[in-house]
């Protein structure tokens, strides 16, 4: 009898000490599953607050939490509780990197020129800091794809330069081949007017590809190359909503929203688990077609509706 007493106090013991290595390990891993996300803004326009909004709606649902930060306050100790820093916009970005944290830095709606010339060295602190990048660009097998959907009789594809991406040339050239398309490209220098190398693409184009080029698409040069193009008789493929709305006859593009939306997803996705690890810099995952009608029915294109062409662009035919 005394045997069995002594058996089941030892039981009772056993189960008690269990309990509490239960307790310890749910209360040493519970601050270790929430996790702050700063999420730094260029400025309070609307496309970044939807990029925060998107970001912050996602992660209602996870023990996460993102906090509104914005570039022109940005300061290390603000900065010093969160796990992860998302930058919205190269401005935001900018700021950051002049700061010195060791924090990983994902930066979304920015483009790739810029992550690629400057963006990475400079997130990274030169290897120090992870850093990642999600593009505003579209990438070019897509845009070449799109083309070949929308306009199936057309062979070549223009685009227009500035001296400092001439190096997408080759990229460029293969995407287009890939579609059985040949590429017309021309170059535009700081100092030289636009019209005349537009032209000369223009010439042998049935179709200019829009490229995010400060020097060739800005608030100056817009109005002429649409009218240029317009004039050639050439439907121009944009990157943005407001080019469909300036004259391009379609264009490609992620909103604010999209973009958001995968970030979000890279952000849960990193914070499950232990230390974030970045994905590699990518294009948008989520992107829209917008036609301008009006520019159809001048140039005399029929295209598919805008929901078809995305549908068989991601693939469902």
């Amino acid at each position: 009898m005394t045997g069995w007493l002594s058996r089941r106090g030892s039981e009772r013991l056993r189960i008690v000490r269990l309990g509490l290595v239960l307790v310890c390990l749910i209360m040493a891993s519970g601050p270790a599953v929430a996790a702050r996300v700063a999420v730094v803004l260029s400025d309070d326009s609307a496309p970044y607050q939807e990029v925060y909004q998107v970001i912050g709606a996602y992660l209602d649902d996870t023990p996460h939490v993102a906090n509104r930060v914005y570039a022109e306050s940005l300061s290390a100790s603000a900065l010093n509780e969160a796990r992860l820093l998302v930058a919205v916009g190269v401005r935001a970005a900018e700021s950051l990197a002049a700061l010195p944290l060791r924090t990983p830095v994902l930066a979304v709606l920015v483009p790739r020129a810029w992550y690629e010339k400057t963006g990475r060295t400079r997130l990274s602190d030169s290897g120090r800091r992870a850093a990642s990048a999600i593009y505003l660009d579209q990438p070019f097998e897509r845009q070449g794809q799109l083309i070949r959907l929308a306009f199936p009789e057309v062979q070549r594809v223009g685009v227009l330069l500035g001296a400092e991406q001439a190096g997408l040339v080759g990229e460029l050239d293969e995407a287009m081949r890939a579609q059985r398309l040949s590429l017309v490209h021309g170059s535009l220098d700081s100092e030289e007017r636009l019209i005349p190398p537009l032209e000369t693409v223009l010439s042998g184009a049935d179709v200019l590809l829009a490229v995010p080029d400060p020097l060739v698409f800005n608030r100056n040069t817009a109005q002429s190359l649409f009218l240029t193009s317009y004039r050639y008789r050439v439907p121009v493929l944009g990157y943005s909503r407001s080019l469909t709305r300036a004259g391009a006859l379609l264009s490609l593009h992620s909103s604010p929203a999209q973009i958001g939306r995968q970030t979000a997803e890279w952000v849960s996705d990193m914070l499950n688990g232990g230390p974030p690890r970045l994905p590699p810099p990518a294009y948008p995952a989520y992107f829209s077609i917008s036609i301008n009608e009006q520019v159809a029915r001048s140039l005399g294109f029929a295209l598919p509706p805008e929901a078809e062409l995305e549908k068989r662009l991601r693939g469902g035919r």
